[in-house]
């Protein structure tokens, strides 16, 4: 079976993605700081009858980094990682001349150094795998300018140029940085606390268009979930 590291796993995205993989008969490896979210999760996950590792911990703890790709190893290799986990920085969002100094470097290490890090431990998993590819989460804050969204869009454009140039210089995996849009979860819940999200999608209507890119496996590129779920 194929073999799957997915961060910031316990809830949202990754959650939903974990168990969209797990439908379809991945092993997992999954990642969060809330341990007994994370268990929960994976237990819930585990009931389609594939294996499921749950590994809390700091994805900017270089130890943890190094026990999902074991873990993974021990499952039999690594076929995709999925870099998912994020912060905002600033809970709610505040603008940039208001924004902590502090809270943007934690907002760097989570979101782009933390999966430079892993994506350095994984390689070697990655490039032995028949079909390795990479999924790192992307967000439109990174390509367009919204008021209080800078410091957190910073972290994602810096996040999606790393991923293009990993694409360049690892022409036979694939790396997929894709823009999710926007998505009834606690982070959208805690960046904009006002905002009505009663009709914004949930991330299980958003996961397929993840599972689509395994399934078609199109070139190494930034994509959009509603172009990849609109797709024929």
């Amino acid at each position: 079976m194929p073999v799957a590291i997915i961060t910031g796993a316990s809830r949202g995205l990754g959650r939903a993605l974990a168990g969209a993989l797990a439908a379809r008969g991945w092993d997992l490896v999954l990642g969060a700081r809330n341990a007994e979210v994370l268990r929960k999760a994976a237990a819930d996950v585990g009931a389609y009858g594939t294996r499921v590792t749950a590994l809390p911990g700091d994805v900017t703890d270089a130890g943890h980094r190094a026990a999902l790709v074991a873990a993974a190893r021990e499952l039999g290799g690594l076929d995709l990682l999925v870099n998912n986990a994020g912060v905002l920085g600033a809970e709610p969002l505040v603008p940039l001349g208001e924004h902590s100094l502090d809270g943007f470097r934690a907002a760097l290490e989570v979101n782009v150094v933390a999966p430079l890090g892993l994506l350095q431990e994984a390689l070697p998993e990655l490039r032995a795998a028949p079909s390795g590819a990479v999924v790192n989460v992307s967000s439109d804050a990174g390509a367009e300018a919204y008021r209080a969204w800078g410091a957190y869009g910073a972290t994602k454009a810096a996040l999606d140029q790393l991923s293009a140039v990993l694409a360049v210089e690892e022409p036979a995996l694939r790396v997929w940085w894709v823009d999710p849009g926007g998505m009834r979860t606690d982070m959208l819940a805690a960046a904009e606390p006002d905002e009505d999200l009663s009709g914004t999608p949930t991330p299980a209507d958003i996961a397929p268009a993840f599972v689509r890119l395994l399934d078609r496996r199109p070139a190494s590129g930034r994509y959009t979930a509603g172009a990849l779920l609109e797709a024929r």
